[in-house]
């Protein structure tokens, strides 16, 4: 990822970082997140980190199972977080005369939230970890014959078929690992737990390890054993 060009180690990233909790987003490292900024306190932030660092850290609350809606992560002004989250690189800017702002955030490297800091500003802020996440700033991929990466291409291809969804599968397949990882996050059906539990698996393989199982239990869950969908 390009990216990370920038970020040799973890001593080249910033020692706080303002974080954007939002249920239901789960940033990953080598992914892309696409984000509409409308709220002002958030809007405060992008300007600040468009200004310094360019970074801001994705971040899930804790005890709300709704995902994807950014009021969400204001109806409480102190929400708990997950101690993991990850830091992106604000890679795509867009600005219309009215609406929210378009960005996106390119997965950089996670962290753990060593202390919440005292701040003036309208946004939250951390110090972040970033030592046990140092693989992360490593371009990582699984070779192309790789036993878990076929077995994610199996799993996307089930999910794919069992939801009618069609794809360019020669466009699947010469994508990298984490582009898959990151797409099948963002169009399965995962509750903010689960997407929490990909984003914490150790490594890339173990992520991948991780996805699949959580799609073939979705699979499962939704179709009966004679391939018809299951009415809960």
């Amino acid at each position: 990822m390009p990216t990370t060009a920038v970020y040799k180690t973890v001593s080249d990233l910033p020692s706080s970082l303002p974080i954007f909790p939002l249920p239901g987003a789960v940033l990953l490292p080598g992914g892309d997140l696409p984000l509409n900024i409308f709220e002002p306190r958030y809007l405060k932030m992008l300007a600040d980190s468009l200004a310094s660092h360019r970074l801001i850290g994705m971040i899930q609350p804790r005890h709300i199972d709704n995902e994807g809606d950014p009021a969400l992560s204001s109806s409480a002004r102190e929400p708990d977080l997950y101690t993991v989250g990850c830091a992106g690189r604000i890679t795509s800017f867009h600005e219309d005369d009215e609406g929210p702002v378009q960005i996106v955030l390119s997965g950089i490297c996670r962290f753990k939230v060593v202390a919440e800091l005292s701040s003036v500003l309208p946004y939250r802020t951390v110090r972040p970890g970033f030592d046990s996440f140092f693989g992360d700033l490593l371009d990582d991929d699984l070779d192309e014959d790789d036993a878990e990466r076929r077995s994610l291409l199996d799993s996307l291809d089930k999910f794919l078929k069992a939801r009618s969804m069609r794809a360019d599968w020669h466009e699947i397949e010469a994508a990298s690992t984490p582009t898959l990882i990151n797409t099948l996050v963002m169009i399965g059906s995962f509750s903010p737990r689960e997407k929490q539990a990909v984003l914490e698996a150790a490594d890339l393989r173990e992520r991948t390890r991780t996805l699949v199982m959580l799609t073939n239990m979705s699979i499962e869950d939704r179709f009966d054993g004679s391939g018809s969908e299951s009415v809960q």
